[in-house]
């Protein structure tokens, strides 16, 4: 892979020992690769601006290293915000970035210092010229989610047509119609998705340059997929960065050609970003065969891999991707093949029941440590407070030096 891929978080020989060091359950980041990613996302896209997501991993130490590197943020709440102007970020540098808000979330964004909204609506549009005066605002544009693991193409986005009319009903409510914004669906593994987008971006553009609304920039949203993953059948998503970065870098120039304005450009990666450069440390619960009931499976046995980690307390994906699973006390193992499940009693906490089964080995036994890998975004923000008295994993980083924290 070219260097734009990441190496996914198993091939990172400094994380692999801290895990190896680590004598409880617990997510590492490993705080320099995040840096490092981010530095290699600056060269790919020459002239775009990072706002983080941060629900993809709202962690301060995560957070303090993207700042730290020149990141700022895309926040979606005024608990948000706060935390990433305890960055020392200045809040040119945050927008709010989510179309649902309350009157009281914008008011209080506004007395926080945020100056730029997402909208989407009319109504939200009004509720930001009475509680947000004078502020900035993009309009997000609704897209397919065609070729993403999660498409986010219902609760947010406006028609081509109706962006036009929020912009202009936000110039005549003394708002600036400051830009356009887009998510091309989470974890997107195809670049023409981004080349779809672009197309949209483009016509939007000169529908509001012809009504004298002259947008300063564009928002790309987030979507660049991690490499690190698996699909529902244990085979390497492999995402074509290439490809992909190939589709931006020339969507911007086509942007940049129609417009009749000069447009910066501003990208919100969470999950590339960070899912790569994180891992889980988990145990064995037990490894037992059951037999199926009904009238598919009935009577027939099967293997069942219990982890101390699940859905509910840092895996909240495995509905959809298949993390890497490594298990150090058998580097030589007999493999079975096993449904993986978490260790609460509900029936969802588990890898596809009814699907490909995922190879364990058959000595594994109880308190056996487990790795699994890619699991930097949204294992943190997802987990519940305690789901069935399963607490949600303490977090550790390395730094450069492997030194641990």
């Amino acid at each position: 892979m070219p260097e734009i891929a990441h190496a996914n978080a198993a091939e990172n020989a400094q994380l692999r020992a801290a895990l190896a060091a680590a004598t409880e359950d617990q997510l590492i980041f490993d705080l320099a690769a995040i840096e490092r990613g981010y530095a290699a996302l600056l060269r790919e896209l020459p002239g775009i601006a990072v706002r983080f997501a941060m629900k993809a991993c709202p962690v301060d130490e995560v957070l303090d290293c993207l700042a730290a590197a020149g990141a700022g943020f895309d926040a979606a709440s005024p608990g948000e915000i706060a935390q990433a102007l305890a960055t020392g970020v200045p809040a040119d540098r945050i927008h709010y970035g989510n179309t649902v808000k309350s009157d009281r979330n914008i008011a209080e964004a506004h007395r926080l210092g945020i100056r730029d909204f997402a909208t989407d609506s009319l109504a939200d549009v009004a509720a930001i010229a009475e509680h947000a005066p004078g502020a900035r605002v993009f309009c997000r544009l609704a897209t397919t989610g065609t070729g993403a693991l999660w498409g986010l193409s219902r609760k947010f986005g406006a028609t081509a047509a109706d962006a036009v009319q929020v912009l202009e009903a936000a110039r005549a409510a003394g708002l600036t119609p400051a830009g356009l914004s887009v998510h091309v669906g989470s974890q997107q593994m195809t670049a023409d998705a981004w080349r779809e987008t672009f197309e949209l971006l483009a016509d939007v553009l000169v529908a509001l340059n012809r009504r004298g609304i002259l947008p300063d920039h564009v928002n790309l949203g987030g979507g660049l997929p991690a490499s690190g993953y698996l699909d529902r059948r244990g085979v390497p998503l492999d995402p074509p960065m290439d490809k992909i970065f190939a589709a931006i870098r020339e969507g911007m120039q086509q942007l940049a050609a129609v417009s009749a304005a000069p447009l910066d450009f501003l990208m919100e990666p969470g999950r590339y970003l960070v899912a790569d450069h994180g891992a889980i440390r988990a145990h064995v619960y037990r490894l037992t065969v059951r037999r199926q009931p009904g009238p598919v499976r009935g009577g027939e046995s099967q293997y069942w891999l219990y982890l101390s980690c699940g859905k509910f307390n840092g895996l909240f994906e495995m509905d959809q991707l298949r993390y890497r699973l490594e298990f150090p006390s058998h580097p030589d193992a007999d493999y079975v093949p096993a449904v993986v499940a978490g260790p609460t009693c509900d029936s969802d906490d588990a890898y596809f029941p009814d699907g490909d089964p995922v190879q364990v080995p058959r000595a594994a036994a109880s308190g056996d440590p487990v790795w699994i890998f890619s699991c930097g975004a949204y294992a943190t923000s997802y987990m519940t407070q305690g789901f069935n008295g399963f607490s949600p994993l303490p977090y550790g980083w390395i730094d450069g030096e492997g030194a641990a924290g």
